[in-house]
């Protein structure tokens, strides 16, 4: 029988849970679920390969012992009853209608139910039809709304994966080969070294003077489905997630040349050749050849390629032809930041709303990084399905973390709450309750097909509300499976200019939100900026990285993030927003 990939059993999983959420089941046994497929797809390891060797399903971070038996029933047999039941009961199909933005489990029920309704394309046929109109509370314009969606879904199906599931597995290629002897220096290149929010393929450039045995682990890698082509110094594969990858080999001379010209997008590497042909050479991804008498020049690293041009070092995150080559030349460049500078995160989540381990378990693991500080920022109450707290829980939540606080006394905690900014643009909390508070996260979870006068008044609002510091993943898009909502920005931007508060880089993955685009323009107006990792689990403070990187994509330096200040510092500024 086929063995499944992470991703597949993965998506099992999380399908199951989508569809106990339609079925109407309770949200601990959903969050299960997810959260096992979450730590099942950011696996280092081959898990199928881990139970084939006879290793414990139980102690892989959640996975129990019943979800553990449901994958060895899968592996052993090729079937899941569990599955096949709820499948009896909830055509399986339903979980791409969840994927359209504003559909939630309950309207997939219903669509369901109600019309007939399975998939995305008879969803869309419905909506084109005016059909979705028979169903409770369902105008025209949330038909419309619906329609978008479906169409913007349609548009984002590019093959295109976020950085928590390309990452992890290009660390694991390179973990693989950058040890064998022939190997003098590896590293990814293409969107990934670039840190883009979406990777396609993934591409590798190694140097060596002996190719073909590194070329022949390549190909043997357990993440390898296919080898689609080989040859002597590049080899092309397909990964068992669906992702093709490339390594190149080239020679220690052509390593500077090469690692440049499979790193920066197209147009930036236009801009370099531009820079040779000025000085009679052509460039291509092994060396300058001058053009006179065809003399090649080799550069072994990028440092001294740029310096030929007189250009100081480019990280790859800014090769993207925004301005980088030309502020280069003038000497401003941003100076960057890194992730030992965050010292402190103000927006996660404990086992009181939807995160998966406690306030003290939270407050350890951030102390293990080298946090100072920690605000625990649970969902308000509106945000039922994730078990949003009410004035009365947070009253209670308060104790625990006075008592925590007690018993991890070398990071500061403080009680916060990631508040639900609602449909008509009030806060899940009267400001009576804010005010009890010490910190003050505002978000928009829900309504994100609104129009943009109506969510940018909605998100103004929270901005502008003097309890309220920081406004969270701002456009509220998930990567890469759901658009942002359609707010103005520039908006946006320009009151937390005006207010002092500060806006989020969430580093979650799927998130990377506020976008690089944006971070940049809200530099420009000197916004101060806060990296967050939305953490719902120990393990998610480690994409702290994907959010500096996202910051340093947009040109900020440490000095724009206002987290990257110690303790009593970062407190005067937020008293200040």
């Amino acid at each position: 029988m086929p063995r499944l990939t992470n991703q597949q059993t993965a998506k099992l999983f999380a399908d199951i849970g989508d569809l106990l959420e339609i079925k109407g089941e309770n949200r601990f046994k959903v969050l299960a679920y997810r959260n096992a497929a979450d730590h099942i797809e950011n696996l280092s390891f081959d898990l199928y390969d881990y139970w084939e060797s006879g290793g414990d399903l139980r102690k892989i971070e959640g996975i129990g012992q019943a979800i553990s038996e449901k994958i060895d029933e899968k592996f052993k047999t090729g079937k899941l009853g569990f599955w096949d039941k709820l499948a009896a009961e909830i055509p399986p199909a339903l979980v791409e209608v969840l994927a359209i933005p504003d559909v939630g489990p309950k309207m997939a029920k219903a669509m369901w139910e109600e019309l007939g309704l399975t998939t995305l394309a008879e969803v869309k046929a419905a909506a084109q039809e005016g059909k979705l109109q028979k169903l409770p509370r369902m105008g025209a314009k949330s038909e419309a709304r619906i329609l978008a969606s479906i169409e913007a879904v349609e548009r984002r199906e590019t093959g295109r994966v976020h950085l928590g599931v390309a990452w992890p597995l290009a660390m694991r290629v390179l973990a693989a080969l950058k040890d064998l002897p022939q190997v003098i220096q590896i590293e990814p290149a293409g969107s990934l070294r670039r840190m883009r929010e979406t990777v396609g393929d993934l591409d590798f450039v190694t140097s060596t003077e002996q190719p073909q045995p590194i070329m022949a682990v390549f190909k043997t890698l357990p993440e390898v489905e296919e080898v689609i082509a080989a040859g002597e110094t590049k080899t092309s594969v397909r990964f068992r997630n669906g992702m093709q990858a490339d390594l190149r080999c080239v020679s220690p001379s052509q390593w500077g040349p090469a690692l440049n010209y499979f790193t920066g997008n197209k147009n930036h590497n236009v801009k370099i050749r531009e820079l040779a042909q000025k000085k009679g050479y052509s460039l291509n991804e092994y060396a300058l050849t001058r053009t006179s008498d065809g003399e090649p020049l080799f550069f072994a690293d990028e440092v001294e390629l740029y310096k030929f041009f007189g250009l100081p070092y480019i990280p790859p995150y800014l090769r993207e032809d925004r301005g980088e080559i030309e502020a280069a030349f003038q000497g401003k460049l941003p100076a960057g930041l890194e992730v030992g500078d965050i010292k402190g995160e103000v927006h996660c989540h404990s086992t009181w709303s939807d995160g998966q381990h406690s306030i003290e378990e939270m407050a350890r693991a951030a102390l293990a990084k080298g946090y100072q500080y920690l605000a625990i920022t649970d969902h308000s109450q509106s945000l039922g399905v994730a078990g949003g707290l009410n004035a009365d829980r947070l009253a209670q939540q308060r104790r625990e973390i006075d008592e925590v606080q007690t018993r991890v006394p070398n990071i500061r905690l403080w009680q916060g709450s990631e508040v639900e900014v609602r449909a008509d643009g009030t806060l899940d909390f009267p400001d009576e309750v804010l005010a009890q508070l010490d910190y003050v996260v505002a978000s928009v979870h829900t309504g994100l097909r609104q129009d943009r006068d109506t969510l940018t008044r909605r998100a103004l609002a929270a901005i502008r509300n003097p309890y309220v510091k920081q406004l969270a993943h701002p456009t509220g898009r998930l990567l890469p499976r759901r658009e942002g909502g359609d707010f103005d920005m520039e908006a946006l931007i320009q009151a937390a200019a005006e207010t002092g508060a500060f806006l989020e880089i969430n580093a979650a993955p799927e998130r990377l939100d506020l976008p690089d685009t944006y971070v940049r323009r809200a530099i420009e107006l000197g916004v101060k900026l806060i990296i967050n990792c939305d953490a719902h689990h120990v393990e998610d403070f480690n994409n702290l990285r994907f959010g500096v990187a996202t910051a340093c994509r947009g040109w900020a330096s440490a000095e724009n993030v206002v987290n990257t200040r110690p303790l009593d510092e970062f407190v005067a500024a937020w008293k200040k927003a």
